[in-house]
C-alpha cells in the first residue's frame, strides 16, 4: 500500500499543511494583542497615542467583528476551492474573534466606564449599539463554551443548531460597528455587504439542496 504524503503524517503523527496553518493561525492573531499590551505600556517603541482607552476599544472592536466575519466565510471558500481541510480554520477564527469580542467589552467596562454601573445600565438605555454589541457577546458566550469536540459530540445535532448563532452574532457585530460610526460608512458599509453576500450564499445553497 503506497501512503500519500498526508497519510503518511497523520500515520507517525506529523503535522500536515494544515495543522500547521492553523496553528501560524493562533500564532498571528495573539500578534495584535501583544501589539497592544506593548503600546498599553508604551514597551518597545509601541503606543496607543492620545487616548488610549480608544484605541483600544477601536482596534478590539475591529479585530472581533473582522474574525466573526471571516469565521462565517470559511464554509463558502472551502466549498469553492473544494479543499475540505479548510473547515479546521472556522474554529479558532471564532474562538479569536470570541476573545477579542469579550476583551472589547471588558475594556468599555472596566477602563471607559470604570464599573460605574448606574452609567453603564444609561448607556445601554441611549446608546443602541451598545446595547447591540452586549447582545453579541451574550450569543458568542455559548458559541465558545460549547467549542469542543467533547461538546460536538455531547451535543449531536442539537450542536450544530446552537452554532447558527454564529450567523446572528455576526449580523449584531457588524450592525454595532456601522451604528457608532458618525462620519466615514465606507468600511462598516463593506462589512455589511460581505455579511450580506455570505448569509445570501448560504440561503441560495440550501434551496438548492
Amino acid at each position: 500500500m503506497v501512503l500519500t504524503p498526508s497519510r503518511e503524517q497523520a500515520r507517525y503523527g506529523m503535522l500536515t499543511r494544515w495543522d500547521m496553518l492553523r496553528y501560524g493561525l493562533h500564532v498571528g492573531l495573539l500578534v495584535p494583542l501583544l501589539l497592544l499590551g506593548l503600546g498599553a505600556f508604551e514597551l518597545a517603541g509601541q503606543s496607543l497615542g492620545p487616548d488610549p482607552v480608544e484605541t483600544l476599544l477601536r482596534e478590539l472592536g475591529w479585530w472581533a467583528v473582522t474574525l466573526l466575519v471571516a469565521g462565517l466565510a470559511v464554509t463558502p471558500v472551502r466549498h469553492w476551492l473544494k479543499q475540505a481541510p479548510l473547515l479546521r480554520l472556522r474554529r479558532p477564527l471564532g474562538l479569536w474573534g470570541f476573545t477579542y469580542a469579550v476583551l472589547h467589552f471588558t475594556v468599555y467596562l472596566v477602563l471607559d466606564r470604570q464599573l460605574a454601573w448606574a452609567e453603564i445600565l444609561k448607556d445601554l438605555i441611549k446608546r443602541p449599539y451598545i446595547m447591540v454589541g452586549f447582545a453579541a457577546v451574550v450569543l458568542l458566550l455559548p458559541l465558545a463554551a460549547t467549542s469542543t469536540a467533547w461538546a460536538m459530540r455531547k451535543l449531536g445535532r442539537r450542536w450544530q443548531k446552537l452554532h447558527r448563532l454564529a450567523y446572528l452574532a455576526a449580523v449584531l457585530g457588524v450592525l454595532h460597528f456601522l451604528l457608532q460610526v458618525k462620519k466615514d460608512l465606507t468600511e462598516p458599509l463593506i462589512y455589511a455587504a460581505v455579511l450580506g453576500a455570505l448569509l445570501g450564499w448560504r440561503v441560495i445553497r440550501h434551496r438548492s439542496k
